[in-house]
């Protein structure tokens, strides 16, 4: 393989099919944790990916990755342990990405992952016969057509079939609430002692520790929660904190949230609090360094957004800041010094080219050319003002949470807030009794949680 590291980013897409096939979030629709694992590994590693195609790239910073793999045969592999949900069966596999090409990187994926690269001779056969004038940069997304005598012989499932199926013998909302409503109001009734317990244990620790608040990462079940909190509060350790809550690692992030990872033990909780007036120092230049950059650039606000993937560890946000300042520092750009007022932007490393997210806010690639910048943002001011829907947001699940007598309303990180709007418009239409009194989640699937909590999706059929 030594003389063909440059593979085209079609080629690469296709040698990479069988993984897009086995850890693709459309099918992780019932498990949500996995799903949302899934889906922010996979803009990772397609950054990753698409980096590598750009003109003269240096060497990467290697990236971490973890994937739920799904069993896409009809027999189990026997390589790797298998977790089993109803009739989804997967298994969760972390490596490191450090390839320096692209050919080595899909070879790495798939072998991480437990999958064939038989079928990468073909790409590499094809690889030598090609002129070397592809052009780089090609975006990698992930939905893959295939032909459908793929799926016959390899023994896959079609993709497309499932779906279809899915869609066919999906409830509308009436429906389902009819049929599940009697089982969500038992769970929740069961639930009511733990969740008083919940919030007994969380009004004590916010008056002991003197907290602001207590929040959550995921969607965790009520006794999961208490048992956390009755940690938390063993350690009896008094400290003026900002915002306390339950993530996957400890630390503090780029919102200067202390956060207590929900697998270590209390002697690592206890090293993070003695380590805190390190964090703040850094928070307090992470700041500095955000109205600096707003200032070069319009008045825009910089902002980090928690929701839209996992918990960014303040060392990093504070790398990406300063990495962007510094860029910016010594140009000179002709923007008005309010021009940008009222916008918000948030920095990333994967990405290569800036984009305007559907909420309105600018994400900007951390190393992203400084003239193509200012462009992008003047020509895209006037379209983010129209998209910002969060303030909309928030007036519409107030006005749907008391027309419909919930006892909460709530959604997953997935869920847009072009998503969340017309979700609760047609919800307040609905009208229907049967949610009176429930604690409604919005999502992509149908499901009764543990204590309780009904999930919908967004685009439930009336």
């Amino acid at each position: 393989f030594s003389c063909m590291r440059n593979l085209s980013g079609a080629d690469a897409i296709n040698a990479l099919r069988p993984f897009y096939f086995a850890v693709h979030p459309d099918f992780f629709g019932r498990h949500p944790r996995e799903r949302e694992v899934n889906e922010n590994s996979l803009k990772r590693l397609n950054g990753y990916l698409e980096n590598l195609q750009k003109p003269g790239a240096r060497s990467l910073k290697p990236a971490n990755l973890t994937f739920y793999v799904r069993d896409t045969k009809e027999k189990a592999d026997s390589s790797g342990s298998l977790l089993a949900s109803g009739n989804t069966r997967f298994r969760p596999v972390t490596f490191t990405l450090q390839s320096k090409d692209v050919l080595s990187t899909v070879l790495d994926v798939l072998s991480s992952c437990s999958l064939s690269v038989e079928h990468m001779q073909d790409v590499l056969k094809a690889e030598t016969e090609k002129s070397s004038t592809q052009q780089p940069g090609i975006a990698f997304y992930c939905p893959i057509k295939w032909d459908k005598t793929y799926y016959t012989f390899t023994g896959f499932r079609d993709p497309e079939q499932e779906l279809e199926q899915a869609r066919r013998v999906e409830p509308t909302l009436s429906l389902w609430l009819r049929n599940n409503e009697p089982e969500a109001t038992k769970k929740q009734n069961a639930s009511l002692p733990r969740r008083e317990e919940l919030k007994r244990l969380k009004r004590e620790l916010i008056q002991k520790l003197g907290l602001l608040d207590i929040r959550w990462q995921r969607k965790w079940g009520v006794a999961h929660k208490c048992c956390q909190l009755q940690s938390l509060g063993r350690l009896s350790t008094q400290n003026g904190l900002n915002v306390q809550f339950f993530t996957d690692q400890s630390g503090m992030n780029a919102s200067g949230h202390v956060m207590l990872g929900t697998m270590d033990v209390h002697h690592q909780w206890t090293k993070l609090f003695e380590r805190l007036p390190s964090y703040r120092s850094m928070f307090q230049q992470s700041d500095w360094l955000k109205e600096c950059i707003s200032h070069l650039l319009g008045g825009i606000q910089v902002i980090h957004i928690e929701r839209m993937g996992p918990a960014l560890p303040l060392e990093e946000h504070y790398s990406t800041l300063n990495t962007f300042h510094k860029r910016l520092l010594p140009q000179r750009l002709s923007l008005h010094p309010r021009s940008m007022q009222g916008l918000t932007m948030s920095l990333e490393n994967d990405r290569s080219t800036p984009y305007l997210h559907e909420m309105g806010h600018f994400i900007i690639p951390t190393m992203c050319d400084t003239l193509q910048l200012q462009n992008f943002l003047q020509s895209q001011a006037q379209e983010a003002r129209r998209r910002m829907l969060e303030a909309e947001e928030e007036d519409i699940i107030s006005s749907c949470l008391q027309d419909l007598s919930l006892h909460s309303l709530c959604k997953e990180p997935s869920v847009s807030s072009s998503q969340m709007i017309p979700c609760c418009r047609r919800l307040m239409e609905e009208r229907s009794p049967q949610m009176q009194g429930l604690h409604l989640c919005i999502s992509h699937f149908y499901s009764v949680m543990q204590d309780g909590d009904l999930c919908i999706p967004w685009d439930w059929k009336g």
